[in-house]
């Protein structure tokens, strides 16, 4: 068989697995319903049986070895390479493997924790965390926040060590160093630059944090080694909580997000408002209480999940999650199937992000939210020095994810609770609750939905940085135009997984990936 007959059979063959895994998770997500879930369970066992096949894999391997390979056929055969690599598993381990998961997000999209007898809604923890100024209800809210880890822990780790020795099996030493392999990512290299991000911001944080902690304390009314994690606006210290000065909140209360989100794409040639017909977008019991985003067919059908509320946090999500939409719609439906996708995870979250961060920034204010030069003038400094704490809290909080996920599967037998809580300590500076020995780690899903990929959040920001910058730089002093639109839409969507995703990044900026353009923009003090 020629190596452009066998693409073409896979191409159909991944087509058809693929939209089996997309339609029945999208139902799972959204309705909650165990039977929806078991069926994501048997379509991912359908997709990796598939995989396993071993003379396929000898196949993918062989035509790797001919001399006269277009750049496209090698792209895809590597991608297929991947994908069978790790598949390479007797049937009932990856049914195993498939139920579990599976399993698992049901468990923690139907998990409603109680206190006092009400059911909190992860968008109620989140308002209590924001708002209340009782401490026994913040204190009693992120609580109740942590009780899924209960729930889920045993079965996680179980599935930890199933995916352990699935790696095992396929000659890799765990499944965290397997999926760097398949994601094309150096692992030294990532940590190597992650701990430098820590030593080269730390001053910058610690001075940030120092402050935020004493604000905290004088609105407690307490000392600030007394702080524990309930008194931050997120239950994993994620993000940095607004002050006076830059809670945007009231700006949002009667705004329409769903417009504010499609005039924005609109403005720069990137429609999206016809992804809304099967979106879901408003929050109800039973669907995913969380926001993402699912390109369901590659073909145009891609879809968000959000649970909206009018405020700042829901209006930077919707701008995230159609980042990641407007990459899926954008990407060319004439490439190959198995590279009509992102280049890599990093490069969806890259722009996700670049979008996402757009409610402190000048330019969207003024050009959709529709504030004026005084208005702007007054809350522009406190929002520049709002977003580097946000930065350097979201770059400390996903480190911290990172550095635990690597030892859970390299050690998933070691006190997982204390290495948790040493990491956050250590790297995000946050006090650990006295004698508390639970798994809040656990509480976490993407430790369960999406393993081995958080690193592709903080990977997307240094990207984000450096389009950012070049954009700036280079193309256009105004962000929110058909002309950055349509370079985005050309250089950065279309192409899809054509090129590596490092030498995509230096054939749209003019260099690979280099964390100084984050450094430069959120690692430095502002001697303001």
């Amino acid at each position: 068989m020629t190596v452009q007959q066998f693409l073409k059979d896979q191409n159909l063959m991944v087509e058809k697995l693929y939209r089996n895994i997309t339609n029945t998770s999208w139902m799972a997500q959204t309705t909650g319903e165990k039977e929806w879930a078991d069926k994501v369970g048997e379509a991912q066992t359908e997709f990796r049986t598939y995989f396993s096949n071993s003379e396929l894999f000898n196949a993918v391997q062989n035509y790797l070895r001919e001399s006269e390979l277009t750049a496209i056929e090698t792209r895809q055969l590597e991608a297929l390479q991947s994908q069978f690599k790790e598949n390479q598993l007797p049937k009932e381990s990856l049914q195993e493997l498939s139920q579990l998961s599976a399993e698992l997000n049901h468990m923690f999209n139907t998990y409603e924790p109680e206190v006092n007898g009400k059911k909190l809604s992860a968008n109620d923890v989140r308002n209590i965390l924001l708002n209340s100024e009782d401490l026994q209800e913040r204190e009693d809210a992120w609580k109740a926040s942590k009780e899924v880890g209960q729930v889920v822990e045993e079965k996680l780790l179980t599935l930890v060590m199933k995916r352990n020795e699935a790696a095992k099996a396929v000659g890799y030493n765990n499944y965290h160093e397997m999926s760097f392999e398949n994601q094309e990512l150096d692992r030294e290299e990532i940590f190597a630059i992650f701990q430098k991000l820590v030593d080269l911001s730390n001053d910058t944080y610690r001075q940030l944090k120092s402050e935020l902690d004493e604000q905290l304390a004088a609105k407690f009314g307490m000392d600030v080694s007394d702080l524990r994690p309930w008194h931050y606006v997120d239950p994993f210290f994620q993000e940095a909580p607004a002050t006076e000065e830059t809670n945007l909140d009231p700006y949002f209360k009667n705004e329409d997000l769903e417009k504010l989100t499609a005039d924005t794409f609109a403005a720069m040639n990137i429609p999206i408002e016809d992804l809304y017909a099967k979106s879901d977008l408003n929050p109800r019991p039973g669907k995913n209480p969380t926001a993402f985003c699912m390109d369901l067919d590659r073909e145009g059908d891609t879809r968000v999940l959000c649970n909206n509320q009018p405020n700042s946090y829901w209006m930077g999500t919707m701008l995230h999650e159609f980042g990641h939409a407007a990459y899926f719609k954008y990407l060319d439906t004439k490439l190959p199937y198995v590279l009509r996708a992102p280049a890599h995870t990093l490069t969806t979250e890259a722009i996700a992000m670049l979008f996402g961060k757009m409610t402190e920034n000048r330019e969207w204010l003024s050009t959709f939210l529709k504030l004026d030069d005084k208005q702007l003038d007054t809350l522009a400094p406190a929002l520049e020095k709002y977003e580097q704490l946000k930065m350097l809290i979201s770059a400390r909080w996903i480190i911290t994810f990172v550095f635990f996920e690597k030892e859970l599967y390299e050690n998933p037998d070691q006190d997982l609770n204390a290495l948790w809580w040493k990491l956050v300590s250590d790297i995000q500076l946050v006090n650990a609750p006295e004698d508390r020995n639970l798994p809040d780690w656990a509480a976490k899903i993407h430790f369960t939905l999406a393993p081995v990929y958080y690193q592709n959040y903080l990977l997307g920001e240094l990207t984000s940085a450096q389009l950012h910058q070049y954009i700036k730089t280079d193309l256009s002093d105004q962000f929110f135009t058909p002309t950055v639109g349509n370079f985005l839409r050309e250089e950065f969507f279309k192409p899809g997984s054509k090129y590596h995703w490092n030498e995509k990044i230096e054939k749209v900026t003019g260099q690979p990936l280099n964390p100084q353009f984050f450094v430069d923009a959120y690692c430095k003090l502002n001697e303001n």
